[in-house]
């Protein structure tokens, strides 16, 4: 019977998930990790059956977080839904541990412990446990990305939780954009079979950024790269995503890149000078394990206008705008659009909320011309607020009118990757 009550599960999971069938270039075709080919066999209690677990850490440039979901079949006969989400990071990212790996297992072990506290010990042999590490991994030389998956991989050994093949690695730029755009879609409804229309994904980290979206013109797809465009086969319909990751484009990777810092060698004894910071201001900025010295200008011009031709030249000629990004869209944008939002006042935190990019603009200038005590509390916003604003008109392509949902959650979870992470990996599991 038991069994029988977990075959409705996985069923259910395996028809709401689509079974993957990626375009042939080499950034779309493998965002799809296999992870084995069944769960441990264990005794559990009759009831415990109507409920599941899945542990998903995202280990991001600036943080790493652990997302403990909890699905539930309240009937036997009918769907599963996901019932809550259990959520906690800690800072910096693993990425600041490149030379003591050692800190890095410290974390993880750290947030294991949320895991232990949610998921009740009879589950704990039936429940995966995934690390999946992004862009501050990605930036980092191999040998030393290796050395810090090697401790979290030793942590996960340790640990009583089931440890899938694969469990722990560094994450595609396109897979996170592809990931992302299913949690959204799955949170507002919008992949069930009877919806007909979806929304696109705006993220922002420290160290990349992602768009993805549904192109509705057959020119979007033609007219993109082949490594832009990822074809996949879910309810019955084959979606075909724009998606693109651009690395050493995030918020943090992006002051680095206008500074003039990245590559740069010697920096105990350089110092780091833009228009986009208060004249008076000095101050140290560690992105990544390495610490920057970044002043503003004593002699010369400064404020919007200056500030902009310098982050300018972070994304022209980099970003790509697609074929298509009309005003009808709806984009959900998240992490440092969100972040900076509340931090220059556009947003409630606990609601987020619609902004018109050109209000982002409007910001920006009252940031840098009239600095404020938000810019005193943040001295990099101005950069921000004008990189963010460089990024979506310059960048993409976004008409200053078009409308942008920023929100942190939707349905009381986070909108990143990491659902759809959880939700890919639950259909890679058999019973037999």
């Amino acid at each position: 019977m038991m069994m029988m009550m977990m075959m409705k599960v996985l069923a259910w999971v395996l028809h709401l998930l689509p079974v993957w069938m990626m375009s042939s270039s080499s950034a779309a075709a493998d965002f799809s990790v296999r992870f084995g080919n069944a769960l441990p066999s264990l005794s559990r209690p009759a009831n415990s059956s109507q409920i599941f677990y899945g542990i998903m850490f995202d280990a991001g440039s600036t943080g790493t977080r652990i997302h403990v979901y909890t699905f539930i079949q309240r009937d036997p006969d009918g769907l599963p839904v996901l019932d809550n989400e259990m959520f906690q990071s800690m800072k910096p990212g693993l990425s600041a541990y490149a030379d003591v790996p050692e800190i890095a297992g410290h974390t993880v072990r750290q947030l294991l412990r949320v895991a232990k506290k949610t998921v009740p010990p009879v589950e704990w042999k039936r429940t995966p446990v995934v690390f999946r590490a992004t862009a501050g991994l990605r930036l980092l030389p191999p040998a030393k990305a290796h050395a810090l998956l090697e401790e979290v991989q030793d942590v996960f050994d340790e640990s009583p939780f089931y440890v899938p093949a694969d469990s722990v690695s560094i994450m595609n730029g396109t897979s996170e954009g592809i990931l992302a755009w299913i949690t959204v879609n799955f949170l507002t409804g919008r992949l069930d079979r009877s919806s007909q229309k979806t929304v696109g994904i705006l993220d922002l980290g420290g160290g990349s950024t992602q768009i993805t979206f549904l192109p509705k013109s057959k020119k979007t797809v033609e007219s993109a790269p082949s490594d832009y465009i990822a074809r996949f086969h879910m309810f019955n319909s084959t979606y075909e995503l724009y998606t693109h990751s651009y690395l050493g484009n995030g918020i943090k990777a992006a002051r680095l890149a206008a500074l003039g810092a990245l590559g740069s060698d010697g920096l105990e004894r350089k110092v780091f000078r833009s228009s986009c910071l208060p004249k008076k201001h000095t101050s140290d900025f560690s992105f990544g394990g390495v610490t920057y010295h970044v002043s503003g200008v004593t002699d010369g011009v400064t404020g919007f206008r200056t500030c902009y031709q310098e982050m300018l030249k972070v994304v022209k000629g980099v970003i790509k705008q697609p074929h298509e990004l009309k005003d009808s869209a709806t984009f959900y944008a998240f992490s440092y659009y969100f972040d900076h939002a509340v931090e220059a006042g556009l947003i409630d935190e606990s609601r987020g909320g619609a902004v018109k990019i050109r209000d982002f603009r409007k910001r920006a200038k009252q940031v840098c011309n009239r600095p404020s005590e938000r810019s005193q509390v943040n001295h990099f916003l101005c950069m921000d607020l004008t990189y963010i604003i460089c990024l979506l008109k310059d960048g993409f392509g976004f008409k200053e009118s078009t409308v942008l949902q920023l929100t942190k959650k939707v349905r009381n979870v986070e909108t990143s990757w990491a659902l759809g992470a959880a939700i890919n990996h639950f259909q890679k599991f058999r019973i037999h």
